[in-house]
């Protein structure tokens, strides 16, 4: 009996802290792509099946805040066919995804199902929303990682556990850009987000741009322009817990997000559909938030290290663009294309002189970074009398560096075209040397 009196006040009190969760609740309201659903207990990132009694159809939805009394969801498939009698059946857990060597050489949605048409994935579970790692748990950045891009390569040299963002407008090659890197890098792992990419250019990607080996070791996460808000924007975390996962085993991973701006605007869409107030340029206070919680997850871990790639779509000024000026600040470089380049049929059409790698002086040897100033300094002076030299009114020797750039355009020009990857870091840099002897 003295046992019983002892055990009961231990049971009373885990009756008391047991989740008062029923299993099940009901929609009240559906507004585009919002549903608000009579849900006690529910919690904000908790996943849920949305069920229509009568077809027994399910659609997935996510938790994203609350109103009133009422649960607010945006669900992460088509809502098409629901009706108001459909049940809320919550799952208790947030969105996790299967993670494992199978990966390599597959292509999935952010749901971690595939779509490649072959087998289910299994492995284990991760969550797809998680915290960046402490910033004192890092590995210090003490190496580069080649890129197969000798613009790149000798020039804005990336480091290992380096996060850069690539600038540029539509049509300047950002696509075919990320696929040249994806053949040529050195990396362990590559993992490629699509975040509302088109969908007829997946497939054209994937198989038609990226060499058969550089398959075999990449992971794709799909979500195209037509899928749902919240879908889009999982694409970009479920492709970095892919990342991390890789990281964590001590491989050196090359994470590509096409694009933060589809990204981004995914956010503004769920924020003001949840009646979040617009700021700047339209977009909610969530998306600032959310900005830094994804592109901080990469980076250096404990042995390995994520390499984030980010591409932007800049339009007019990219001083008044929102997504770009944030991206920039929070990023350790960016890679500027320029749409004059690319009229040129030069490739990459990077505009060297507006670009910069903030680590390059870290993993670059003294004589790498004396070299690539030499040739940072013909490209800026060379820019200097570009419209002199058109219309015929520089002088030859009216300036000694000057006349020093002007000879070497031919050849940092060669430098740097290059329709396809190849080379390391070293024969970048050996081809510096020729251009500057």
């Amino acid at each position: 009996m003295r046992d019983l009196d002892a055990i009961l006040p231990r049971l009373a009190g885990a009756a008391a802290a047991a989740d008062p969760r029923p299993v099940r609740g009901r929609i009240r309201e559906i507004r585009g792509i919002i549903v608000h659903a009579s849900l006690p207990a529910a919690r904000i990132g908790e996943l849920c099946q949305l069920r229509d009694p009568a077809s027994g159809r399910l659609v997935p939805a996510e938790v994203i805040g609350f109103q009133d009394d009422r649960a607010v969801l945006t669900a992460v498939g088509d809502l098409q066919g629901l009706s108001a009698r459909c049940e809320v059946v919550p799952t208790g857990r947030s969105l996790h995804i299967p993670v494992g060597e199978a990966l390599l050489g597959r292509v999935i949605d952010p749901m971690g199902r595939p779509l490649d048409g072959g087998a289910p994935l299994m492995g284990d579970l991760r969550p797809v929303l998680a915290d960046p790692p402490p910033a004192l748990s890092r590995d210090v950045i003490r190496q580069p990682l080649a890129l197969g891009l000798r613009a790149i390569d000798g020039l804005l040299t990336v480091a290992r556990g380096q996060r850069v963002g690539i600038f540029g407008g539509p049509g300047v090659g950002k696509s075919s850009l990320l696929s040249s890197i994806i053949a040529g890098t050195e990396a362990d792992v590559v993992v490629l987000g699509l975040v509302g990419e088109r969908g007829r250019e997946v497939r054209e990607l994937l198989e038609g741009h990226i060499p058969p080996d550089a398959r075999a070791r990449t992971v794709a996460v799909v979500a195209t322009s037509d899928r749902p808000a919240i879908e889009r924007a999982k694409a970009a975390h479920a492709a970095t817990t892919v990342a991390e996962y890789f990281r964590d085993r001590g491989r050196n991973v090359l994470l590509l997000i096409d694009s933060v701006t589809r990204f981004a605007r995914a956010q503004r869409e769920i924020g003001l559909a949840a009646g979040e107030p617009p700021t700047r340029r339209g977009f909610p206070p969530s998306f600032f938030s959310a900005l830094p919680r994804l592109l901080e997850r990469a980076g250096p871990g404990r042995g390995g290290s994520i390499t984030g790639l980010y591409t932007v779509l800049t339009e007019g000024d990219a001083g008044l663009d929102p997504v770009a000026e944030e991206v920039m600040s929070i990023l350790d470089g960016h890679v500027v294309l320029s749409a004059e380049q690319a009229q040129r049929g030069i490739f990459p059409a990077i505009d060297i002189l507006q670009s910069r790698s903030r680590l390059m002086n870290a993993v670059a040897s003294p004589r790498h970074r004396e070299l690539a100033s030499i040739l940072r300094e013909s490209l800026a002076a060379h820019e200097e009398v570009k419209l002199l030299l058109r219309i015929g009114e520089y002088a030859a020797g009216s300036d000694p560096a000057i006349d020093a750039a002007i000879a070497r355009q031919p050849a940092i020009e060669a430098f740097l075209r290059q329709a396809a990857p190849e080379g390391s870091i070293a024969e970048a840099v050996a081809r510096m040397e020729e251009i500057c002897a």
